[in-house]
This record gives structure tokens, C-alpha cells and sequence, in this order.
């Protein structure tokens, strides 16, 4: 009887087609696939959609900046024929070749002089066509060809704020009209504005410059770059290749990283605290600037170097070992040089940062108004942030176009430090 049975089911396993473990040719894996093939597909034209977004939104932001601060780094002048032998400036050429140039210039009615030779060269009520610093230029041609003196000359001062945005193609029709008249007479010209890259801050946006808050601002990214670099680093190379692992290391770890998320206004309140009431370091100056954003950046600094030294591959390590080097060369002249590609990456990213932050500064006082370039690091400063927060608030249209160009410049600088961290990671990255 089981005999019987078990010949036939052999004869029924005989008779049965042979089948193999993935048929590819049945409806049901033909579906799989497709649907397969059709998720792919979209994952693939879903992040193509993301790319080209997010270059739409890149590019659209450049375009507006651009387009808004373009008009920042240009401007108007007039030109204005001052008759000196007749004007009210009575001013000695000779007193200008001497160590007392200085106080004779200083001394001279040179705003009367340039408002007379307004009213005379465009008629009554012609000084409201020049800006309030035509004067300042005025004194600068004369101290530098005191000759101009003996007779007449014609000197290119600037414009008031609403000739410019009239020749800007953005102004009243009274302005409007008043340079078309300017424009005739061949006594009107835009060009490129060479003053807001060298001077400071000003009340009046036909004068205002960029280079106070952009010298601020270098000399407080080299204060923070100097301080937090190598504590973030040596602090980096400390945790992962020395320090113990036990309740301490842990509790110093979830410090550091707490630390990279808090508010960066918290800090400017410890500057405040420390820097300011407890030290009593100058207010708003560079220095302080500094120490504040070191104690901001230095977290991501931290956390940065200790993921690029973490990898590094522990054959570096052993090899190095192995063939007699102590531990602090392994440390220096194998792990360290191997893990400064993505440390340089991450300090340049923590810098970026530093660079766009406005808060903590104005809790130190850095927003105080500036008329001339910081010499040093305790001299009062402004950073670019915090002076193009301060232009946005001006009421004056002329520092609309003033404010973006500064921003402008601002994204050249952030540009700038990514280049250069590009570089150097191409120029120290080592494969293995």
C-alpha cells in the first residue's frame, strides 16, 4: 500500500513542469517591475524639481539684489564753476603749503563759498542741487592743487539725494525736471560711485561708504578666527584621541552640542555680562566683537573636527604605531593633517555665520554710528550687518539702493570665504 503510494506520487512529481524560484515572465513580477521602474522615475524627477527650485530661488534672490543695489554703487554729480578770487572763501594759497594747511582749511568758509557759486552758476535757491558734503569735496581739490585758488575752476561735487534718484529714473517730477534742465547745460554726469567703497558712514546717503563697516567687520572675523580656531580644534583633537570615556567626557560632549543650538542673542547677552560689565572692555569695539562670536563659533568648530577626525581610518593610526611614531605624532603629522580638510570646511561654515549675525553684536553695542574706518581692535566699530540694519531704518529714500548694494557686497564677502574654504580643502584633502 505505501508502496503504491509512494509510486505515485512520484509519477505525479515526474509529470509536473519544472519551475524555478523567480519566474520573470508571469503578469504579477511584470507589474512589480514596472511600479518599480515608475517609482524610480519619479524619485528621479522629483529631485530634479528640487534642484531646479532651489536654483529659481538662488537666482531670483541674486536677480532682486542685483537689481535693487545696482543703482548703490553709482552716482550723480554735478558740475559746479566757483570763481575763487571773487568768492567769499578768501583763502591764501601759500597758507596751504605749510604744516598749518590743516587749520587754515578748516578755517575757511568753504560752504558758503560752494553755496554762493551754486546760486550763481543755477540761479537763486541753486545750493539745493548739491549734496550737504559737495563742500567736503570742494576742500579736497583744494588741498590737493592749492593753485585752483588764483583763478576759476570747475570741480564735479555730488548731487542731492533727489537729483540722483532723478537720474536714476526714480524721483518727483520737480526733480525730474530739474536735472533734464542740468542735463542740457552738459553740467551733470553718473558714474560709477567710488566713494561708497571708501568711505564710512554718513547722515547723507550721496556720501555714505561701506568700507568702515567692511574693515569692521575683517577685523573682527580675525579676532573670532583667532580665538576659536585653535581652541575648537586643539579642543576637537583632546576629546577624540585623549580624553577618557566616562561621565565627564559624556556630560562636556552634550555641552558642546547644546551649545552649537542656543540663540546667538544668548551670547550676546554673555558678551554683555562678561566682556562688557565684568571686564570692562571698550564698548563696541572690534575685540569684544570678537571674544562674543569666538563663543558662538567655536562649538561648531568643535563638533566639525571631531567628525572629521573621527574619520580617519584607524589603519592610519596603527600604521603610524607600528613603525615607532609616539602618540602625539600620530596626532600631529598623520591624523591631524588627513582631518583638516573637513575641519577648514567647518570653521569657514562657522565663520559664515559669524559673519551674518547682527544680534549679539547689538547687544554689545556694535551699532553705534561710525564716521570713519576702526584703526584698531578697541576702537569703536560696526560690522556689516548691523549697518545694513541700521540703513534699512534711515527715512532718507537715497539709503534704499545704499542698503542693498551693502548687501551686495556683504554676499560677495560670504562668497569670498566659501571660495577660499573650496580651495583649501581641494588643496589639503589626501585620499587613501
Amino acid at each position: 500500500m505505501s508502496s503504491l503510494a509512494m509510486t505515485g506520487s512520484t509519477t505525479d512529481l515526474a509529470a509536473a513542469p519544472a519551475r524555478t524560484p523567480t519566474d520573470w515572465k508571469t503578469d504579477a513580477m511584470q507589474r512589480r517591475i514596472r511600479k518599480r521602474y515608475a517609482a524610480e522615475r519619479r524619485f528621479r524627477l522629483l529631485g530634479l524639481g528640487a534642484v531646479l527650485l532651489s536654483a529659481f530661488f538662488l537666482a531670483f534672490l541674486l536677480v532682486t539684489m542685483v537689481g535693487n543695489g545696482a543703482r548703490g554703487f553709482t552716482q550723480t554729480e554735478i558740475k559746479l564753476p566757483i570763481d575763487f578770487p571773487r568768492s567769499t572763501l578768501m583763502l591764501d594759497p601759500a597758507a596751504l603749503n605749510g604744516f598749518g594747511a590743516e587749520a587754515a582749511l578748516a578755517g575757511a568758509d568753504i560752504e558758503g563759498a560752494v553755496a554762493g557759486a551754486a546760486d550763481a552758476a543755477f540761479g537763486e535757491g541753486g545750493a539745493q542741487y548739491l549734496s550737504d558734503g559737495a563742500w567736503l569735496t570742494v576742500r579736497d581739490r583744494i588741498a590737493d592743487d592749492p593753485s585752483i585758488l588764483k583763478g576759476k575752476a570747475e570741480i564735479w561735487v555730488p548731487a542731492a539725494t533727489a537729483i540722483d534718484l532723478a537720474a536714476k529714473g526714480d524721483a518727483a517730477p520737480e526733480a525730474e525736471a530739474i536735472h533734464a534742465k542740468l542735463e542740457r547745460a552738459g553740467a551733470v554726469k553718473t558714474g560709477f560711485n567710488w566713494a561708497f567703497l571708501t568711505n564710512a558712514d554718513s547722515t547723507d546717503p550721496t556720501l555714505v561708504g561701506i568700507w568702515g563697516a567692511l574693515k569692521g567687520s575683517l577685523i573682527t572675523m580675525f579676532v573670532t578666527l583667532a580665538l576659536a580656531f585653535p581652541i575648537g580644534v586643539l579642543s576637537a583633537l583632546y576629546l577624540e584621541e585623549y580624553a577618557p570615556r566616562n561621565r565627564w567626557t559624556d556630560l562636556i560632549e552634550v555641552s558642546i552640542n547644546n551649545l552649537a543650538a542656543v540663540p546667538s542673542i544668548i551670547f550676546g547677552l554673555l558678551g554683555l555680562a562678561v566682556f562688557l560689565n565684568f571686564m570692562h572692555l571698550p564698548r563696541s569695539a572690534p575685540i569684544v566683537g570678537g571674544l562674543t562670536l569666538a563663543l558662538m563659533t567655536m562649538p561648531v568648530i568643535v563638533i566639525a573636527g571631531r567628525n572629521a577626525i573621527k574619520s580617519v581610518p584607524p589603519s592610519i593610526r596603527d600604521a603610524a604605531l607600528g613603525v615607532g611614531a609616539s602618540r602625539i605624532q600620530v596626532v600631529f603629522h598623520h591624523v591631524l593633517p588627513l582631518a583638516l580638510p573637513g575641519i577648514l570646511t567647518g570653521t569657514i561654515i562657522g565663520m559664515a555665520r559669524a559673519l551674518g549675525e547682527t544680534a549679539p553684536l547689538l547687544m554689545i553695542g556694535m551699532r553705534a554710528f561710525i564716521s570713519s574706518p576702526p584703526g584698531g581692535l578697541t576702537e569703536p566699530a560696526t560690522v556689516l550687518p548691523v549697518q545694513i540694519f541700521l540703513w534699512s531704518d534711515e527715512v532718507s529714500r537715497g539709503f534704499v539702493e545704499k542698503t542693498s548694494a551693502a548687501i551686495i557686497v556683504l554676499l560677495v564677502f560670504l562668497l569670498a570665504m566659501n571660495g577660499i574654504a573650496i580651495y583649501l580643502r581641494n588643496k589639503f584633502e589626501q585620499r587613501w
